[in-house]
């Protein structure tokens, strides 16, 4: 007779379960990426419990959509004539200009969708995820969108937050340069800006065929400059940065109101156009006093303001880049023109990542103009 014998096996260790939640957590604020979190947050329960705790979050705003799709072929036509989508006509009028562009920021960071005013088609700035469900979300090609709002409510302990936007609010032409960065409390704590007629690379420098036509450069502002159109060019460039980051500023209230662990915060775009930043004081002044709104559009109210300006006509820089008419505009609040940090100058030079940190360091060697500007 035989006899059957059985075997218990014990069952196979899974290795991963004996990773600590802090490792795995270091790993998840490592990528940081809130589409590539909420697919992992889909891979098992406990990656679902531990998503939310994740404190460092990037949100990369994918596309503009239409929330008209029987418009969605004519405004991608109306947006490549145009050359730079709903933002492409700030800088070409000035005032007109203005209302779209700010709209268009509302839609992407509001909780609820509004529309553009006509003729141009609304549409609004979105973040394609997976995992999240709610209403505030709108359906392209079968795929769901929503917006940063939205997404950023599956997390509890965000410490530090990065918006990114698929391009700058300002068109402009492709050898203009223009960049700002702004910090913002309850309102605006200080803004520089850097501009330049155009950029030469240095292949083009190198091959000699650059006229330095700055002519006798003795580190005043020319007086070409004035009457050609070149100081009212800067005024533009400077109320439509201010402009824009006040509309950024604006829009920031719900993220911050509802995130309160937030330590950091920075909302800027993939062409690095504009940086709006703001650190745990910041943020907890605009928690504790309110903003000031303007009255003509959805942004922060600008203050009065003290502005300091340097002018270089043709600026070398080190890496063998020129800039042509090189302008760099500091900017603070009137009521803090006595501060130490107002005049020593060291935030102005330390604003931009290189080459444009280099610029604006040889631009605030030269002589300043100062200048005033009122609230708006």
């Amino acid at each position: 007779m035989s006899t059957c014998k059985f075997q218990i096996h014990p069952e196979p260790l899974d290795l991963f379960d004996l990773i600590p939640d802090s490792i795995l957590l270091l790993i998840l604020n490592n990528i940081a990426d809130v589409k590539t979190l909420g697919r992992c947050s889909l891979l098992s329960k406990r990656f679902h419990s531990l998503v939310p705790q994740v404190q460092n979050v990037v949100v990369r705003v994918d596309c503009v959509i239409s929330d008209d799709d029987s418009t969605s072929s004519s405004s991608s036509a109306s947006d490549k004539s145009r050359g730079g989508g709903p933002f492409s006509s700030l800088l070409r009028l000035l005032v007109g200009g203005i209302v779209k562009p700010i709209q268009a920021i509302g839609q992407l960071l509001g909780p609820k969708r509004s529309t553009i005013l006509a003729p141009s088609p609304s549409s609004a700035l979105s973040v394609h995820n997976n995992n999240t469900s709610g209403d505030d979300e709108q359906h392209s090609g079968g795929v769901t969108h929503h917006s940063p709002t939205q997404v950023l409510k599956n997390f509890d302990e965000i410490k530090f937050l990065k918006i990114e936007l698929p391009s700058g609010e300002l068109g402009i032409e492709d050898d203009v340069l223009l960049k700002w960065r702004a910090d913002f409390g309850s309102t605006l704590d200080k803004c520089v800006i850097l501009g330049a007629s155009s950029v030469i690379h240095p292949q083009i420098v190198a091959s000699g065929n650059v006229m330095n036509d700055g002519g006798d450069d003795n580190g005043s502002i020319p007086e070409s400059f004035y009457t050609n159109g070149g100081l009212k060019l800067r005024v533009v460039w400077t109320i439509s940065s201010l402009i824009a980051a006040s509309a950024r500023h604006y829009l920031l209230q719900p993220i911050i109101s509802e995130h309160k662990t937030l330590d950091s915060l920075v909302l800027t775009d993939v062409e690095r156009q504009g940086v709006l930043c703001m650190n745990k004081e910041q943020l907890e002044e605009l928690r504790v006093k309110p903003l000031s709104a303007s009255s003509a559009s959805k942004r922060t109210l600008v203050p009065a303001l003290n502005m300091k300006l340097w002018y270089a006509p043709y600026l070398e820089l080190p890496n063998g880049s020129v800039l042509k008419g090189a302008t760099l505009v500091a900017i603070r609040p009137s009521e803090q023109a006595g501060q130490k940090d107002v005049s020593d100058g060291s935030w102005v030079s330390s604003a931009f990542e290189e080459p444009y940190g280099t610029a604006a360091r040889m631009l605030v060697k030269r002589r300043t103009y100062c200048l005033e500007m009122n609230s708006f």
